[in-house]
């Protein structure tokens, strides 16, 4: 059974889904439906840059997601659907959008306010992330909580069990690096992000997001949807609102999402979008999965070559 799991905020680069708007008709029209959608020409900042304005969370979020589901429209092109999908953080509206759940034109306004939210949610410099390697998930949560001395740090991301990311003040993730090395990690570093993702600083975007997907219309997925907070799985329409705002400032729980995928039939899994990150990740997640990528035309021939054989 084939799952799609789509990429997450730092899998941009400038010119991503450009092979993909050369090459298909299909995923051109994705392209032309967010330009129209946004009111400006994102296609172009995705193209030809600069970096820094691409990295700019309110046309990441938007950008990841288009070339995302451009790509998987290129993938629909050619016969290439999946039975489920997956997305990690920011991801998980693109596989909403390919399942049917969210409107693209919806989806990318959506994505572009909440990036906004969560990057006004705390000020610049007062929050920080970082990588925990080596530790398992038991430990980091009990080395949050010890270096924690009344501010906020927390899990954010449960990549692997060697790969943990936490969010929380800056001050606290900083304890928390130094401490992580004497308890047995391997290494732990701060991330190059602009807030802290994925922990309860961000609840206030949470809140001011619930006003805008209040007013989107939802359906019922046509394919199920296993979402980030739980690794449950989203059937029906009622489920993809609250667990989209619950997302917001609860951990991405990505091992589980792949366990949960393979548990309900997944045997192989495409990274459908720019990086391959998560064909990495799904490689030590999912022992024996066929874990491949599709972020431009190339790519899709080999894909389609691996599924076919």
């Amino acid at each position: 059974m084939l799952a799609f799991i789509f990429p997450g905020q730092g899998s941009q680069t400038v010119g991503m889904g450009k092979a993909f708007y050369d090459a298909s008709p299909a995923a051109r029209k994705i392209f032309d439906e967010v330009n129209a959608a946004l009111g400006f020409d994102l296609t172009r900042t995705m193209f030809e840059g600069p970096d820094s304005e691409l990295a700019l969370t309110t046309n990441t979020q938007p950008a990841v997601l288009t070339a995302s589901v451009a790509a998987a429209a290129a993938c629909a092109e050619r016969g290439l659907r999946p039975a489920l999908a997956a997305g990690h953080s920011l991801g998980e509206y693109s596989a909403l959008v390919v399942a049917g759940a969210l409107r693209l034109a919806d989806a990318v306004r959506i994505v572009r306010k909440r990036g906004e939210f969560m990057q006004q949610a705390v000020p610049v410099g007062t929050g920080a992330m970082a990588a925990v390697m080596g530790l398992a998930l038991d430990d980091v949560e009990t080395l949050c909580r010890d270096v924690a001395r009344g501010e906020v740090v927390e899990v954010a991301n449960v990549n692997s069990s060697a790969q943990i990311v936490i969010a929380g003040h800056k001050p606290a993730v900083e304890r928390a690096v130094a401490l992580a090395g004497e308890r047995g990690g391997k290494k732990s570093v701060l991330l190059p992000v602009s807030a802290p993702f994925h922990c309860a600083l961000m609840k206030p975007a949470a809140e001011r997001l619930a006003a805008e997907l209040a007013q989107v219309p939802v359906a019922d997925p046509t394919i199920p949807v296993v979402r980030n907070v739980d690794a449950g799985v989203t059937r029906t329409a009622r489920d993809v609102v609250p667990f989209l705002l619950a997302q917001v400032a609860s951990p991405v729980r990505w091992t589980l999402c792949v366990q949960r995928l393979a548990a309900v039939g997944a045997t192989t899994f495409v990274e459908v979008g720019p990086g391959r990150v998560l064909t990495a990740l799904t490689r030590r997640i999912a022992d024996g999965a066929k874990a491949l990528s599709v972020e431009d035309p190339t790519s899709l021939e080999k894909v389609l070559a691996a599924v076919k054989a």
